[in-house]
């Protein structure tokens, strides 16, 4: 692999020292490792990347990266290191630190560290997603389990309500289904990030994962279930 100049795929693996809700959470042991690892390995055996990285401002999560096969060759600036820092800001930012030493990549995987259920499987079927069908971005996207459109609210009295009273006798199976982001990964094309500043691009896409695949982890609880979901798919 050519040190500077033009290449296909990167793969960025943001993961600051901060976390407020889980202490040390991108590199908190989930059985037997430091979670971050996981999302390291499902890189390297997708096989697509020219280069895998962590973006980090901490020294502890570098040394983990690098153990696990992933490059640190920069750290992240304290600006994108804040609670305020969108993704798109960091990926923009490590496309900027790339340019510098004179490195473009055409294509970026972005995979947050704490997305143990992501398999490489999964991060090829997005990716031949992507260019098959000529798009900007693509993302897995997990169906809500009830209709959205049934939703209830407290208003300002604490009385509670419909979000959407038309759809107060609808039936559920008449209900378009609804869709959320499965927080585990997003594949972009890096011109598209940089022009709108989003990695959900106007020409954009997904693939959808069943629920097993995704678990947003934010506390103790949700941890043990991402644990569970992952014996049961690897069993």
């Amino acid at each position: 692999m050519k040190s500077t100049g033009f290449m296909s795929n990167l793969c960025i693996i943001p993961a600051r020292g901060g976390s407020k809700r889980i202490p040390r959470k991108n590199i908190n042991p989930f059985l037997g490792k430091p979670i971050i690892a996981y999302s390291i390995e499902a890189a390297i055996q997708s096989n697509l990347f020219d280069e895998i990285m962590v973006s980090t401002d901490d020294e502890e999560i570098a040394e983990i990266a690098k153990q696990y096969g992933a490059k640190v060759p920069f750290f992240r600036s304290s600006e994108n290191a804040n609670d305020f820092a969108t993704l798109a800001d960091v990926l923009i930012e490590v496309v900027d630190q790339y340019k510098n030493i004179g490195k473009t990549f055409k294509n970026i995987c972005c995979i947050l560290p704490t997305a143990p259920l992501t398999s490489h499987s999964r991060i090829k079927e997005a990716f031949s997603k992507l260019i098959d069908e000529n798009l900007e971005s693509v993302v897995p996207v997990e169906e809500f389990s009830y209709p959205i459109l049934r939703a209830l609210e407290f208003d300002a009295n604490n009385k509670l309500k419909m979000i959407w009273p038309e759809h107060l006798i609808t039936r559920s199976q008449d209900l378009k289904p609804a869709y959320h982001d499965s927080g585990s990964f997003y594949w972009v094309i890096t011109n598209a990030l940089l022009d709108q500043n989003t990695l959900f691009c106007k020409n954009g896409s997904a693939i959808k994962l069943p629920e097993i695949e995704v678990q947003d982890i934010d506390n103790e609880t949700d941890w043990k279930l991402a644990e569970l979901k992952y014996k049961l798919l690897n069993d």
